[in-house]
């Protein structure tokens, strides 16, 4: 069993995690939200900056927490994709530190990988093939999973992700950032359906329209021109329920598009992933849809669903325990696509020991 210390810096939140195989010893979190919330959202530059500062202390908070020592440490892991590039190359620079002074092999990890990996730390017996719905600040994609590492993506947004239209409308309802708790929060007191809105298809060119694929721009402007209209009425905005028709719209949305996409495949078992999956309305209607056609759902807990190195050190641990890991010349890339993640490997089954085979050292015990 693989015992992986991973980091993750892809945008705001500063992570380290120790994760042994599926099984969570320590998991540190530093959000960046209240640093970003005066610009009303992240700004690379200060999120590098921030990761620099703080990036040491959550590594040995990830140790007094977990109560581990460095011999039990078998590899090192960091976020190397997508992302933005400045963040992921603090959480990059320091693993391959690391991995260099401690003597351990390295893995760079792909971010959506990550959030897929979730719903085992919460599940540890689900296996492939099943079907994951991920949905966050930058992505919104179906991602049929056939085995651990193979990937196909069936369904993608084609302008917004699901997370960055949530933010958008909350600004445009003053409700701040970031957008998608917000929204949530606020949506409980109001009227899902006293707004109709669209749900944005996806047309297709022979004619009809992409069963899987998701379009936000058009619910967007929707919204825009709705807020100018009521304003125009000299009335006080209902916040509420413009909160909660937009939510309404893109849970049922997305779970629509997801069921089908499921049933379709043959799929099982739906899996969400990314800070979207938080969503209470999206996490309640699919479970009835799921429910109706006696599928599996599993959605991670909430602290999960946001970026989070344990998740990133649960795939780095599987990948370690078939004998792959990555080399230290590889680079940070802002944008890769998950069916791209085999050439962040090679083999090391004939230079390293297979975990199983390691004794670790007794748990460290701080005095």
């Amino acid at each position: 069993m693989a015992t992986i210390l991973a980091i993750e810096t892809s945008c705001d939140e500063t992570a380290v995690a120790i994760v042994r195989d599926r099984q969570i010893f320590s998991n540190i979190v530093a959000s960046q939200i209240e640093i970003h919330r005066e610009y009303g959202g992240v700004v690379p530059e200060v999120a590098s900056r921030h990761h620099l500062e703080t990036i040491n202390f959550c590594i040995d908070a990830a140790f007094k927490e977990s109560q581990l020592h460095w011999s039990n440490i078998d590899a090192i892991a960091a976020t190397c994709a997508p992302g933005l590039v400045g963040a992921l190359l603090v959480g990059m620079t320091a693993a391959k530190t690391l991995a260099v002074v401690r003597h351990l092999p390295f893995l760079g990890i792909h971010h959506l990988e990550g959030h897929i990996y979730a719903a085992y730390l919460s599940e540890p017996k689900l296996q492939p093939p099943f079907l994951c719905l991920l949905v966050s600040g930058g992505h919104t994609s179906l991602i049929r999973v056939t085995d651990g590492g193979i990937y196909e993506q069936l369904g993608a947004t084609r302008d917004d992700a699901a997370g960055e239209a949530f933010d958008k409308v909350a600004r445009l309802l003053g409700l701040g950032y970031p957008g998608g708790p917000a929204i949530d929060r606020l949506a409980k007191q109001g009227n899902p359906r006293a707004f109709a809105l669209p749900e944005g298809r996806v047309s297709k060119p022979e004619g009809g329209y992409h069963p899987y694929d998701s379009s936000f721009s058009g619910l967007k402007t929707a919204m825009l021109r709705l807020v100018q209209k009521l304003e125009k009425q000299n009335e006080e905005l209902p916040i509420a329920d413009l909160a909660a028709s937009f939510q309404e719209t893109v849970a049922r949305s997305l779970v629509k598009k997801t069921l089908a996409c499921a049933l379709d495949y043959r799929l099982p078992t739906i899996v969400t992933g990314g800070g979207v999956a938080a969503n209470s309305a999206l996490r309640r209607y699919l479970q009835e849809a799921a429910d109706r056609h006696n599928l599996k759902v599993y959605c991670p807990p909430l602290k999960l669903c946001t970026d989070n190195a344990a998740a990133i050190a649960c795939a780095a641990a599987e990948r370690f325990n078939r004998g792959e890991t990555s080399p230290l010349t590889l680079g940070a890339r802002s944008r890769m696509a998950i069916t791209q993640v085999g050439e962040l490997y090679h083999s090391s089954l004939t230079t390293h020991p297979s975990p199983v085979t390691h004794h670790h050292s007794p748990v460290y015990k701080p005095s």
